[in-house]
């Protein structure tokens, strides 16, 4: 083939890139939320997305898919054609399906268009539980053993992390888990009196903080929060806590492995412009949450970074079904 074809070759690839790019959306994209109605994932994304169709000129009809700890909605997109038309709004539990034996697949099968925030664990209960602080709940569960009601949201959800986390700094807890599909449900849970105590992201929970109808225990975070300065860390009771701290969820943004460079890059531009308004801003700080508006390369290695250091806190605590080395997760 002579270098003449082999360029026009090139060149009518790259025109047809760049047309995909200009064109791109020419119909609705689907928007998978990972949780439930709610929750902090539906937050976020229901917050942030319609700046990025601002951006786009088009659609995203965004979808709860709960279930299975959100492995339903993470194998629907990436089952999907890699098209820019689903994307997946998720959380970080993927990144521990691997060791929680949830599946096979994990963000590794993505490109990460933009992981918008991160979130603070915080310890919540229900107004009318026998404690009002950390030390008190300990107490109580010393005297109690299988009494008190942790609300969960699955293997590898945030409250199955920091339960795995207290078991680890304070030897096991004998308490009851009971299972939610996400966080939004749980939050409900606790205020109605199903559950008695709940690890959730401060984002979710702060508004029926500063409501009145669920009481702060304890912020799993080495600094003191700005946005609930009077509510102790946990470290303030137990400074083990600090060699798991600082530790939290994210939200992100993803598309099947395979999307065409040019659709990535305007999604991506899509989705960095979005996290930028003001009243997204506003949102995210007001609930606690901390922007990162990261892609590409640094959202790659973010992921890696995050993955090996929980996957091996849980893999001490004995809660994983198999071990990180398995899948090439290295020790931090």
């Amino acid at each position: 083939m002579s270098r003449r074809l082999i360029g026009a070759f090139i060149a009518l690839g790259l025109s047809a890139t760049v047309s995909l790019a200009q064109e791109y959306p020419t119909k609705e994209i689907q928007g998978i939320i990972q949780w439930g109605a709610g929750g902090s994932t539906d937050t976020v994304m229901r917050s942030v997305t319609p700046h990025a169709e601002d951006v786009l000129g088009g659609t995203i009809v965004m979808q709860n898919m709960t279930g299975a700890v959100g492995a339903i909605a993470l194998n629907y997109v990436a089952a999907a054609k890699a098209d820019g038309y689903t994307l997946l709004m998720g959380a970080e539990n993927p990144l521990l399906y691997k060791v929680m034996g949830l599946g096979d697949k994990d963000y590794s099968e993505f490109v990460p268009i933009n992981i918008l925030a991160r979130g603070t664990p915080i310890l919540v209960a229900n107004n009318d539980a026998p404690f009002d602080d950390y030390a008190g709940m300990l107490d109580f569960i010393a005297k109690n053993p299988g009494e008190l009601r942790f609300g969960a949201t699955g293997p590898g959800g945030l409250p199955s992390v920091i339960t795995a986390m207290m078991n680890t700094v304070e030897g096991d807890l004998d308490v009851i888990a009971v299972p939610y599909d996400g966080d939004g449900p749980a939050l409900t849970a606790l205020q109605s009196g199903a559950i008695d105590v709940m690890p959730a992201v401060l984002g979710a929970s702060i508004e029926s903080i500063r409501a009145g109808a669920i009481k702060p225990i304890a912020i799993f975070d080495v600094k003191q929060n700005e946005k609930l300065p009077e509510v102790p860390l946990v470290t303030a009771y137990n400074e083990d806590y600090k060699t798991y701290l600082p530790w939290g969820p994210f939200f992100g943004v993803f598309a099947p492995k395979g999307t065409p460079d040019a659709v990535v890059a305007k999604l991506s531009d899509a989705y960095a412009q979005a996290a930028k308004s003001p009243d997204f801003i506003e949102l995210m700080d007001n609930r606690g949450f901390t922007m990162m508006g990261i892609s590409g390369a640094e959202a790659t290695e973010f992921l890696s970074k995050w993955q090996q250091g929980t996957a091996w806190l849980l893999q001490d605590a004995g809660l994983t079904k198999a071990s990180p080395e398995d899948f090439g997760i290295k020790r931090p």
